[in-house]
């Protein structure tokens, strides 16, 4: 069958077609003709060599086939989305049953790529991790990307009394304000402070959701009022965020957590109540996640380069 693997680590130009062994399910899996595959930075992060352990792990000698999400068809004809640790790049794969879900009328196989780790994480941020309660300012960073996109309108769902999105660029901006967000403001770390504040009425704020850390994370906390709490859930700007000191937490009894969904999904499978209400909202036009471009599945490195270069918008998908 047809598939994208990788032979060494490396950037994306690692990637090459192949035809290789189309798969085999065991006791409790199930066979997946894949209709599209969803593109991850933690794809980015498999081929180039940085999850190498831990429960979801790629498992198995070089060469393999990267990818995580999955939307298809089962041999008995039902349109499924699922969660792989690697395969999904390809025109068949393997999904362990406690991760595969049947997908409602009328959600795309876009918007389910979309709301599986995009929007579990988008979920579990909000419900799981800052225990968002009505009325209370959230702050997305990185919010025209595709979680935080959704965290965007989630935290709209959920009840925030204001959102305050930040993003790199006037159109992404534009965008996040028409995903939902009440105020939104350039994120970079100069400057920072003042300029949420100021989107927030000249008060703190009471949840940060950062993916971006570095100087960001740092100028993050000192937006923060009495009890915030300041979730990380990525790093991409690839540079240190400062030491926090006890102390400076105590002031103001802050909290700062991190969060990553790989790990609560191999704990609790992908399906479940989360995931139910992400598709259910979705079907009943309640969340709209954003489908980006869509590749052939040949052209994998070109939507790993386009990611990497920050030049896209919302759920990368492939078409095998």
């Amino acid at each position: 069958m047809r598939a994208m693997r990788y032979e060494r680590f490396g950037r994306p130009e690692v990637l090459v077609e192949a035809d290789v062994p189309a798969p085999v399910a065991g006791p409790g899996e199930t066979l997946v003709r894949v209709e599209a595959a969803g593109v991850n930075f933690g794809d980015i992060k498999q081929i180039a060599g940085e999850h190498t352990d831990g429960p979801y792990a790629p498992r198995g000698p070089l060469p393999r086939v990267p990818g995580m999400e999955v939307v298809g068809r089962t041999a008995a004809g039902r349109r499924v989305l699922g969660y792989v640790r690697q395969g999904g790049y390809a025109a068949q794969t393997v999904v362990a049953d406690r991760d595969l879900v049947a997908l409602p009328e009328g959600v795309s196989a876009g918007e389910a790529l979309a709301v599986l780790v995009q929007g579990l994480t988008a979920w579990h941020l909000l419900r799981s991790v800052a225990r968002i309660r009505p009325g209370e300012s959230v702050v997305v960073h990185a919010a025209a990307g595709g979680t935080g996109s959704l965290v965007v309108q989630l935290a709209r769902e959920f009840g925030a009394g204001r959102v305050i999105a930040t993003a790199s660029s006037d159109d992404k901006r534009a965008f996040a304000l028409e995903a939902g967000a009440d105020a939104a403001v350039d994120g970079a770390a100069e400057g920072y402070r003042e300029r949420i504040l100021d989107a927030n009425h000249g008060r703190p704020v009471d949840i940060i959701l950062d993916a971006v850390g570095g100087p960001v994370l740092d100028g993050a906390l000192d937006a923060l009022g009495y009890l915030g709490r300041l979730v990380t859930y990525g790093a991409s700007s690839r540079q240190p965020a400062s030491a926090i000191a006890p102390g400076r937490l105590a002031v103001d009894s802050i909290s700062v957590a991190g969060f990553w969904v790989v790990p609560l999904i191999a704990r609790d499978g992908a399906g479940g109540p989360a995931l139910a209400e992400l598709l259910d909202l979705t079907a009943r036009r309640r969340l709209r996640p954003l489908v980006g471009a869509e590749y052939d599945l040949a052209r994998a490195r070109d939507a790993h380069e386009d990611l990497l270069g920050r030049r896209t918008k919302g759920k990368l998908v492939l078409r095998p």
